[in-house]
């Protein structure tokens, strides 16, 4: 069983980007700049967005973080958006969700200029995306994308499984998967809470890519050997054990479908690491389209 090493990779691709950075500076290009707008005080959220900074910072790009408090209102939050979409220094942005609930996360999402839009949510990109059209790529299917490349691991022709058919990663990966390109030409089933017989279509996978957000819900009786396993799933659970009291999972039981793997991504330390590194290539992705 081969561990899916996302940090390794990610730290990789970050070193790639900086080499890329280093060369626009000697040439005396202007560095990528990514934005975050931050609502409210979520841990989890304050926690992504600064090593998103963080990141930035290592690669050489310039970051700039928006906080906003807890109450802020939707037209504010718009006004903002309308701001970095029309301010030629920001190259690409996000705004980091969940949002709170007096704020309607489509709206926003609409409102974000597809040129910038470098988590890859607007319908504009996702629609590029299922045509195979050149785009920003939704970060986390990318960095799954990515760490099936760079581990060669073949799926051409395999029998993936998504569980899971969110709009940021079960229905984009299975777009992906289907399509004619090198982590791609796969036959993709998609399942999720309301499919029937679903041990069953699990049993028959090659590699299942798990995101459908329940603390290890997949378990090693519901597959079979040498499969590849992509768990997206992150969650804090319960443990006496442990100084903080809690430890972190996935929605893969670890310990029992690892026996059964021949490639599997940890959690922490998986797919996690790949969103953050995707989401700096398609910053500097949109700094190159700019350019031009």
């Amino acid at each position: 069983m081969t561990i899916l090493d996302g940090k390794k990779v990610s730290n990789d691709i970050k070193d790639e980007i900086a080499d890329h950075v280093q060369a626009m500076v000697s040439k005396g290009e202007k560095v990528p700049h990514l934005a975050a707008i931050l609502v409210g005080s979520d841990g989890a959220s304050m926690t992504y967005v600064n090593a998103k900074v963080k990141a930035c910072e290592r690669i050489g790009f310039n970051s700039t973080l928006i906080e906003l408090p807890d109450y802020t209102s939707e037209e504010e939050l718009l006004e903002k958006i309308n701001d970095l979409n029309t301010n030629k220094d920001i190259d690409g942005f996000i705004v980091q969700l969940p949002l709170p609930d007096q704020i309607d996360e489509q709206k926003v999402l609409m409102a974000i200029d597809p040129d910038k839009d470098v988590d890859g949510f607007h319908p504009t990109n996702v629609g590029r995306m299922a045509l195979d059209l050149p785009t920003f790529l939704p970060a986390t299917p990318y960095g799954i994308m990515e760490l099936l490349e760079r581990y060669q691991i073949e799926t051409s022709g395999k029998n993936v499984v998504v569980l899971g058919r969110s709009h940021i990663v079960g229905r984009p990966m299975s777009i992906l998967m289907s399509q004619k390109r090198k982590a791609g030409d796969a036959t993709v089933t998609v399942v999720h809470s309301r499919s029937k017989n679903l041990e069953d279509i699990t049993r028959e996978a090659d590699i299942i890519v798990a995101a459908i957000g329940i603390s290890e819900f997949l378990t090693g009786d519901m597959v079979k050997e040498d499969v590849v396993i992509i768990d997206v799933g992150i969650t804090r659970v319960p443990d006496a054990t442990k100084k903080n009291g809690y430890r972190l999972a996935g929605d893969v039981h670890f310990e029992s479908v690892s026996q059964k793997a021949s490639y599997i991504t940890p959690v922490p330390g998986g797919v996690g690491p790949m969103t953050i590194a995707m989401l700096l290539k398609n910053t500097l992705l949109a700094r190159e389209r700019h350019i031009k």
